[in-house]
């Protein structure tokens, strides 16, 4: 919706610029703010935009064009955007989508003729656990029926604001359904930063190293080295981000976790600044979650009243460190570091060459730790706790537990924590799984797998996952998977590099061909090629791992791509014959000469 603020267009943009201090790097924010304001950003005020940062307009017009939640045009009182992961599809996505364009007389994705309503699609947005969900005006939509749906288009059509629709519409559950070493146990705030403080930052540091702590946003870099690059790069400013753009479809710990143990990510942030010696950090928060920025903002707050954040932290005289909050504006390529990086600098969300890395030049050139939000808690609770609980579970080169967001067909999904090392059989037991087909495990740019690798288990030595875990039954399609999985990279595309950006849609084309039915041996042996191209080539993580979908599902399931198979031959997708039938209507000809397959 569009905020009531008073003003036209110059007064709009001239507020939203002051408010950040005509810093370009609060582009993405400034954005924001022009766009609440006016419910787009118009050709108007990226000029003023960039008049006022003394910027080039076409590095306005550039961000503004390069993020999904960032718009050129008007989208009326309501835009509705229903979450497009596969899961969500066999909940019955699509057909609650056309059910409310029906309702609406609008077509997807378009504007309604009376300037009230747009519905569409996002990709998945964090509540895979209570599907099928959407967004109306940033504001998720749970649990969603056909009986909820003619409901939300009968408030539509009456302009029924959403303070005044049901509050269970809107519910969202936190579906914790086991804790362990990181979720179990109240937390008393301070008591990281109090141990950080009286040990020293060397302490702090020795205890995040003994305890074997690896980021866990999926690639699984020591956490302790990290930091110790960082703190020991050339520079005088350094910088603490935590990345919470958990963009991965099916993934949705990073949401419960800033819902219920925000201050022990913040705390785990502080923790970082006293080890490498920053005085500034953010929590670069998805646009997805921008529901949760009121309650972020008030526990910012609570902590900077309490002594936590500030100058003098608990008293001391050199401890000094503060946290912003920036919100991204979908773009799933920003939950890489650097890309991350780039946005957090008023930029496209474009990945950088590296080295240089982060820790020596990340954010405005300075060295720079980004962890995510599951790693600064439990960097928080090892500071606090002590390392030897932490180090003593798990595995060899996997110490601690993980939180998985499990989802999919199941009877209990939400969210797991298990130390490393559980077996994928034992979770699926958990989650009253049953009659198991498949499992994805690390969502689309991971891997999945079938009944008979059911005792592998979840480790960095042998299934590493940033939490997603969707879990697909008997006589799920999972070429419709792999097909789901593969638009969502064509979409995400940042458009970089040409392995990436081509790659990806030609993949997606190549798999829509075959779901209409015209697909060959040939397009498979086409898709493999093309996947192996794109894995090899392509600038940074989402490129290479984009044909994943393809290249793993074909490998292991690929009876599931057979059988969509027209004919084994080479057949053109383009049916030139049939194309001429309008041709032949009009000119009353119907014989065989006018038809292609005659011609000898």
């Amino acid at each position: 919706m569009v905020d009531a603020g008073g003003g036209g267009t110059a007064d709009q943009v001239r507020s939203a610029v002051q408010r950040y201090h005509a810093d370009p790097a609060y582009l993405v924010q400034i954005l924001h703010v022009v766009q609440d304001r006016q419910g787009f950003i118009s050709r108007e005020a990226i000029g003023l935009v960039a008049e006022a940062l003394d910027i080039p307009r076409a590095r306005v017009s550039g961000v503004r064009d390069f993020y999904s939640f960032l718009h050129g045009h008007a989208l009326g009182g309501y835009e509705i955007l229903f979450s497009d992961n596969i899961t969500d599809h066999f909940l019955g996505k699509e057909a609650l989508l056309q059910r409310l364009c029906e309702k609406l007389w609008l077509e997807p994705g378009k504007l309604s003729e009376d300037g009230r309503v747009r519905v569409g699609s996002a990709s998945c947005i964090g509540l895979s656990d209570q599907g099928p969900a959407a967004l109306v005006n940033g504001v998720p939509l749970t649990c969603l029926t056909t009986e909820r749906i003619d409901a939300i288009a009968g408030w539509v059509r009456e302009g029924k604001p959403l303070a005044e629709w049901p509050p269970d519409y809107f519910s969202i559950d936190d579906n914790i359904q086991r804790g362990d070493w990181l979720l179990s146990g109240a937390w008393t705030a301070g008591r990281a930063l109090d141990a950080a403080i009286h040990r020293g930052g060397e302490a702090a540091l020795a205890m995040i190293d003994q305890s074997g702590l690896r980021g866990r946003g999926g690639a699984g870099f020591k956490t302790s080295m990290k930091w110790l690059f960082c703190r020991d790069a050339e520079g005088e400013a350094r910088c603490v981000v935590c990345n919470a753009d958990e963009g991965e479809p099916g993934t949705f710990k990073d949401r419960v976790l800033l819902r219920r143990h925000a201050e022990k990510v913040f705390e785990g942030m502080a923790v970082c600044a006293r080890v490498i010696g920053a005085r500034r950090g953010f929590l670069y928060l998805r646009a997805e979650y921008r529901y949760l920025l009121p309650q972020l903002e008030e526990t910012l707050m609570d902590l900077r009243r309490r002594g936590f954040l500030g100058e003098h932290i608990l008293g001391a005289a050199d401890f000094h460190f503060d946290i912003e909050i920036h919100l991204g504006a979908g773009a799933y390529i920003c939950g890489e570091e650097s890309a991350l990086i780039e946005s957090l600098e008023g930029k496209r969300g474009v990945p950088r060459n590296r080295p240089p890395f982060p820790v020596s030049h990340g954010y405005l050139g300075q060295p720079t730790v980004v962890n995510n939000v599951e790693t600064f808690a439990a960097a928080a609770k090892i500071v606090a706790d002590g390392d030897g609980a932490f180090a003593a579970l798990g595995t060899p080169q996997s110490s601690g537990t993980k939180l998985l967001s499990i989802c999919g067909d199941c009877e209990r999904p939400g969210i797991y924590e298990y130390p490393y090392g559980v077996a994928i059989r034992q979770i699926l037991d958990d989650c009253g799984a049953r009659d198991t087909y498949a499992v994805q495990v690390g969502g689309p740019s991971g891997t999945i797998i079938g009944v008979e690798e059911f005792d592998r288990r979840v480790s960095f030595e042998d299934l590493p996952t940033g939490g997603s875990f969707m879990v697909f039954g008997q006589g799920r399609d999972l070429f419709e998977v792999a097909r789901n999985f593969t638009a969502f990279f064509a979409h995400e595309s940042c458009g970089f590099c040409t392995p990436c950006r081509v790659g990806t849609t030609l993949m997606k084309k190549g798999m829509d061909k075959i779901a209409a039915g015209n697909g060959t041996a040939v397009d498979l042996a086409e898709l493999e090629k093309l996947g192996r191209l794109t894995h090899v080539a392509s600038h940074c993580g989402l490129g290479q791992t984009a044909a994943n979908p393809v290249l793993v599902t074909l490998e292991k399931f690929r009876g599931d791509f057979d059988r969509r198979l027209k004919t084994k031959e080479f057949e053109p997708a383009f049916d030139l014959d049939g194309a001429l039938e309008a041709a032949r209507k009009i000119t009353g000809r119907d014989d065989a000469a006018a038809h292609l397959g005659a011609r000898k």
